[in-house]
């Protein structure tokens, strides 16, 4: 799979079933609705009535990798399953997770959301100490440091989690216990659900759930680890030493998750609409009508139109047979790429003022394709309102911008990038209208994680910052 660079990708899914005979199926269920946040590779690990854990998985998409057949022999009740997109590591089938482990308590199974940026440290740490690595991902580093824990099985992983730093969602599969963990900033979402015939469902994010049938129950704590075992669950901090606040990544509410999942109790939908409400207020502009990049962006657009009073139109059709990920290497193919996904409409669009609402802008090339789709459509002017703040800085918690380089924000001021996109004009929304926006509904105790927009980061960067001008994806 060729990767799109020029726009943001999402980090990975994580689905955790227990007490339900068709946990396969529902896990694969669960994926399918995560596919938004990784279409690299796909696998489930499950537990049979023997209790012995057994494993598929595979490159590509969920619907590619899994079939009737591979699902059914998969039978059990109780899963993990995981969509990819690598941002540490790289590709490749030995990267696919989830991941296999021996220990003395048998078989185990980990699948990881997130990023862990002391994993360098820790790997070279472990293989001194005679640990040998199967994969270049950062999930296998749990694994090996829970192997190399004593006492009891909860308390070994208490420990592992205690020496990660960074941004994880965990799922952990064993003979006879599922787990699951969440970090400590809170920067990766996880929640919780009970199921139609009374077994428990953990995935990234609510769309999962409402899928399978589940009742949301509430979302995993950070720095909480939860133990599902013979039916009951128990609960408990692995840290004391836990932030003020939680910093769910604010990329979550903008562009990663679905419209239709809560995160942390707010619904994304909304967070995105008053968004573009907030935009109109900080960047208004006269115009004819406003139009949304789809499909992240239209929630935002809706909102602008909603509280400028400028019609929302379909501007913009997106080809939904193309995929996310469909930008080819040389540049005449990228152009090209760019009218296979978009399209402009241009009897809406011919002879007006367009405001074009997208979510982001990485690399700022697609942004300067579609307002070249739109003047060629016969806009008369595009206005440009981007409905995050500009990424500025890399991103080390799992979102695929590790390098200053392909940032244009780092590079360009404002006025310098709206002449770079060709666009009439261009504003980016505040970091405190997002924080605004997202918050309205969150108790005092929540917070964003913007370190993308800041530079200011929410954990010690140990040896990611030196490598910050270095693709190594």
């Amino acid at each position: 799979m060729i990767k799109n660079h020029d726009e943001l990708h999402e980090e990975c899914g994580v689905v955790a079933i227990w007490g339900d005979d068709n946990a396969a199926q529902l896990t694969y269920y669960g994926l399918h609705s995560l596919q938004h946040r990784g279409q690299e590779a796909a696998g489930i690990v499950v537990r049979n009535k023997s209790r012995k854990l057994n494993i598929h998985k595979g490159e590509g998409l969920v619907s590619e990798v899994f079939n009737k057949e591979k699902i059914e022999k998969l039978s059990g009740n109780a899963a993990i399953g995981h969509v990819r997109y690598s941002t540490a590591g790289g590709g490749g089938i030995m990267n696919v997770q989830p991941f296999l482990f021996r220990t003395l308590d048998g078989m185990m199974g980990i699948a990881h959301n997130g990023n862990i940026v002391n994993a360098n440290l820790l790997k070279k740490e472990l293989e001194e100490n005679g640990s040998i690595f199967n994969s270049t991902s950062d999930t296998e580093v749990l694994g090996h440091l829970i192997k190399r824990e004593t006492g009891r099985f909860v308390d070994r992983i208490c420990k592992s989690l205690e020496k990660i730093d960074g941004a994880f969602a965990f799922v952990i599969l064993v003979e006879d216990a599922l787990y699951v963990a969440r970090d400590r900033y809170g920067l990766r979402p996880l929640s919780m659900g009970r199921l139609p015939s009374g077994g428990y469902m953990f995935s990234s994010e609510t769309c999962a759930l409402d899928i399978a049938g589940a009742e949301y129950v509430r979302d995993v704590e950070p720095g909480e680890i939860i133990r599902v075992k013979d039916g009951i669950i128990k609960s408990k901090k692995y840290t004391e030493t836990l932030p003020i606040c939680n910093k769910l990544c604010a990329m979550e509410y903008i562009y990663f998750s679905r419209p239709d999942s809560n995160l942390d109790g707010i619904n994304v939908h909304t967070a995105r609409k008053t968004c573009g409400k907030t935009l109109f207020e900080e960047a208004p502009v006269e115009a004819d009508l406003v139009i949304g990049v789809p499909d992240s962006s239209i929630s935002a657009a809706i909102g602008y139109s909603e509280a400028s009073g400028i019609p929302y139109e379909m501007g913009l059709i997106k080809n939904k047979y193309v995929g996310r990920t469909f930008i080819q290497p040389t540049q005449e193919m990228r152009e090209r790429g760019v009218r296979m996904k978009l399209s402009a409409v241009s009897s809406i669009v011919k002879g007006k003022r367009v405001i074009m609402i997208d979510d982001s802008i990485v690399r700022g090339t697609t942004s300067k394709r579609i307002v070249k789709l739109l003047k060629e459509a016969g806009a008369t002017e595009v206005h440009v309102r981007i409905a995050s703040p500009a990424i500025k800085f890399p991103c080390f918690y799992g979102v695929d911008i590790s390098t200053l380089e392909e940032l244009i924000s780092h590079r360009m001021n404002v006025e310098e990038l709206c002449q770079f996109i060709e666009a009439d004009s261009l504003a980016f929304i505040s970091m405190e209208g997002l924080k605004k926006s997202v918050k309205h509904d969150m108790d005092g105790n929540c917070d964003l994680c913007m370190s993308c927009f800041s530079g200011n980061y929410v954990t010690k960067l140990y040896d990611s910052i030196d490598r910050a001008n270095k693709d190594e994806k």
